[in-house]
Formats: C-alpha cells, sequence, structure tokens
C-alpha cells in the first residue's frame, strides 16, 4: 500500500516490542543494545593505613600554632647537640604543623625510612615518632664515626641504628631539658628505639605505634648540615599528646603586660619668693682707721697691726667691731701615718681564707687520655688493652676541681695507690 503498513502488521510489531525479545549480543528487538554500567572501583587504600582524609576539626589554629611553637624551641636544642656530635653547622627551619594520616605519609615520604620512637616517661604520656630518610642517617652517623659524610655505600646497619639511636637520645634529651623550662616541670625520656621500615608493606599499629592508625599531628621540619644534607624530616605526636601540650604550654605561658597608664600632667610651680632688692655697695674700708675709732688701747705699740686689721667699720652700721683679742697662734704641719706592713696585709689574707678552709674540693689524679670512635668503643670487651697518651713512668696529673695544680708520682700505700707531689703547678 504505497508503503504504508497494514493494521496487522503494525499490531505485530506491537506485539513483538512488548515481548522484550532480543538478539544474541543482547540488543533489545527494534533498538540499540545499551551499555552495562561499570562497576564500582574500590576505595583506596593502603597496608595497614588509612587513605581518607584526616579530621581537620581534632585541632584548631591556636592548637597548632602553640605546638609549633614549643617544637621550634625544642628542634632548635636538638640542633645545637647535632652540632656537637657531627662537628658541622646544622641548621632546622621553623616547623609546619599539620594533621595526616598513614596513608599521606606513603604518598609523600621516601621509602624507605629509619624511625626512632621515643616514649615520654615523666611528666608527659604518650609517644614522639621522629621520621629520618636512611641515606641522611648514613651520612649523620659517619660523620659522628669521624667520617667525611661522602661514603654512604652500602645497607643501613645495626651499627647505624645504634649510633642514630644515641645521637637522638642527645638530640631529644637536651629537647626535654627545654620543654621543662618553658612547661614548668620534670620531663623525662625514654632511651630512643631505630629500626628501618618499608612504608607500603608494615602494619603502622602493630609494627611501630597504635596511634598510627588514625589522625595523628604531622610536624615538618627542613633540616640542612653543611653541604652533605638539605632534606625533610618530620616529628609525629598522637593528637591526645599534642593537647595535652598544648594545655601545659597555655597555663605556663606568661600572660601579656598591661600597658602603663598615662602619665597625670604635672602640677603648675609654686610661685617662687620675690627678689631681693640690690644691696649698695659698700665703701672701701680705711684700714687706718682702726686706732681712731674712739678706743685707745694704751701703750702697746706691738699690737697695733692686729687691732687695726679688727677695728674696721662694719658696712652699713656705726658701731665698730670689737678686737680678736683671744686669738692664738696656730702651728700648721702636714699629717703623717704610719705606712702599711706587710704583717698587716698577711694578717687580712689570713682571715680571708679562714672562711673557707671548709669547703670541700675534689682532688683527680689523672694517669693519661685517649680518643676512640664510637665502633672502637662498641668492640671493648673483659682483657681490651686502651693505650694512652702517656709514656710509662711520666709523671701524673693532680687536678684539683678540674684545674691542675700539681704533678706526681704514683705509689703504693699499703693496699692502696697514692701519689707523691713532686711539682706544684704556679
Amino acid at each position: 500500500m504505497d508503503g504504508m503498513l497494514s493494521q496487522d502488521e503494525i499490531n505485530a510489531l506491537l506485539n513483538g516490542m512488548m515481548d522484550g525479545g532480543s538478539d544474541e549480543g543482547g540488543a533489545a528487538s527494534g533498538g540499540p543494545a545499551a551499555e552495562p554500567a561499570a562497576p564500582a572501583e574500590p576505595a583506596a587504600s593502603s597496608p595497614g593505613g588509612d587513605a581518607q582524609e584526616p579530621d581537620e576539626s581534632l585541632l584548631t589554629d591556636a592548637e597548632k600554632d602553640a605546638i609549633g611553637e614549643v617544637a621550634n624551641i625544642s628542634m632548635g636544642t636538638s640542633a645545637t647537640t647535632l652540632y656537637s656530635l657531627v662537628n658541622r653547622k646544622v641548621n632546622i627551619t621553623t616547623p609546619v604543623v599539620t594533621l595526616a594520616t598513614w596513608g599521606q605519609i606513603i604518598d609523600d615520604y621516601e621509602k624507605p625510612c629509619v624511625f626512632i620512637k621515643i616514649k615520654y616517661t615523666v611528666g608527659l604520656e604518650g609517644t614522639n615518632i621522629m621520621v629520618l630518610k636512611e641515606d641522611d642517617v648514613k651520612i649523620i652517623t659517619d660523620l659522628m664515626m669521624g667520617g667525611d659524610g661522602i661514603n654512604i655505600e652500602g645497607e643501613l646497619g645495626e651499627l647505624h641504628l645504634s649510633a642514630i639511636s644515641e645521637a637522638m637520645n642527645q638530640m631529644m634529651g637536651s629537647a626535654a631539658t627545654s620543654l621543662s623550662s618553658m612547661l614548668g616541670k620534670m620531663i623525662d625520656i625514654s632511651p630512643p628505639e631505630a629500626s628501618l621500615v618499608e612504608l607500603g608493606s608494615i602494619d603502622p599499629a602493630d609494627e611501630v605505634s597504635a596511634f598510627l592508625q588514625d589522625t595523628f599531628v604531622k610536624i615538618t621540619f627542613r633540616m640542612q648540615i653543611g653541604d652533605l644534607i638539605d632534606s625533610k624530616i618530620m616529628q609525629l605526636y598522637p593528637v591526645a599528646f599534642a593537647k595535652d601540650l598544648y594545655s601545659y604550654f597555655i597555663e605556663n605561658k606568661e600572660p601579656e603586660p598591661e600597658p602603663a597608664p598615662a602619665p597625670a600632667p604635672a602640677p603648675a610651680p609654686a610661685p617662687g619668693p620675690a627678689p631681693m632688692p640690690a644691696m649698695p655697695t659698700p665703701p672701701p674700708m680705711d684700714m687706718g682707721m682702726g686706732m681712731q675709732g674712739g678706743m685707745n688701747m694704751g701703750p702697746a705699740p706691738a699690737m697695733n697691726m692686729g687691732m687695726n686689721m679688727g677695728m674696721g667699720m662694719m658696712p652699713g652700721m656705726g658701731m665698730p667691731m670689737q678686737p680678736q683679742m683671744g686669738m692664738p697662734n696656730i702651728n700648721i704641719q702636714p699629717a703623717s701615718f704610719q705606712p702599711f706592713s706587710a704583717d698587716v696585709n698577711a694578717m687580712q689574707s689570713q682571715e680571708n681564707i679562714e672562711l673557707i678552709k671548709d669547703v670541700p674540693l675534689e682532688v683527680t689524679v689523672e694517669l693519661g687520655r685517649t680518643q676512640k670512635s664510637i665502633s672502637d668503643i662498641l668492640d671493648f670487651a673483659p682483657g681490651t688493652i686502651i693505650e694512652l697518651d702517656r709514656i710509662a713512668g711520666e709523671p701524673v696529673d693532680v687536678l684539683v676541681n678540674g684545674k691542675l695544680v700539681a704533678k706526681g708520682e704514683v705509689v703504693v700505700i699499703e693496699e692502696n695507690f697514692g701519689v707523691r707531689v713532686t711539682e706544684i703547678i704556679n
């Protein structure tokens, strides 16, 4: 019918579509094949970690700032200690405090790395984990053992871990001392434990610390040691430990001084007394009027000069002055003092030293000295002979409170050693 469908053909076509028939490829009759829905991807995760974003509400900005200030002071003291160990300039920059999860640590930090675990035993409760790169540990331990920090080939062994544990023990010990002064209470730590960690293949809760399975505090520093190290180190805190640190810090922080009140205006000065009128200049005295003032002293010419000087007229007065008849002659001579004698000085010195004669002093006899590296000291065993820097028979040093005062020779008094003084050091 000129290309038009009959009613029967339309009904047959509608019945086929309602039956939902489909061919072998899965396409419905009369329409294109529907695409299957893509399966949902599993959430990303890491071995033993949590890949979710950290809960930023656990710490306020004020708490982060205070923790950063505490960490800055502590690491500044630690940098000074590390300088004395490696004999290189050490610079540790201002810390950055954030919240993190284990999954972020795996993504951001090089593998493997060294975890140094420090437990607080007095004053604070919690664990502090320091994270260092493997090559940084090799350089630091090589410098500690007298090397140049360049030859770091080979694997990280027990000797490296022991050396870095000792370095961290001294660094964190000095940091604990700074915390004690800052928080106003005694802070102490346990000996650090160092271990080489493959970040992507461990369960942190079982092999490192339980707080790493949740959100924790990450404090990042930039550490520079001479021209050998310029890298990033981290400190990891439990959130509860960080909050305790913040509480102690706020309690012991000195309040800011209040501004001083404005000074009151100065009172107007009281009016002074009226100036006195100027006195007229008296006429010059006539020294020759001494005997003409109406007083005749009789035949005593030898006294005329003395009386003339005392009989002048008083300015502005009509009465003459009476002569000073009772003035005796005074013989003036320079004062003479008895010179100080050596006996007086000796007596005063004797009196002064009597005050300190009962003060106890520590007397030490030094047989000799030597220097050894950490590896040599670790090899010490019963029977090890340590060679000193002094020749046999050479006098020993006698020190009082660490100051060399004499030399002597070793003697035996019954069953005890003694020293016979042979020379006094001036």
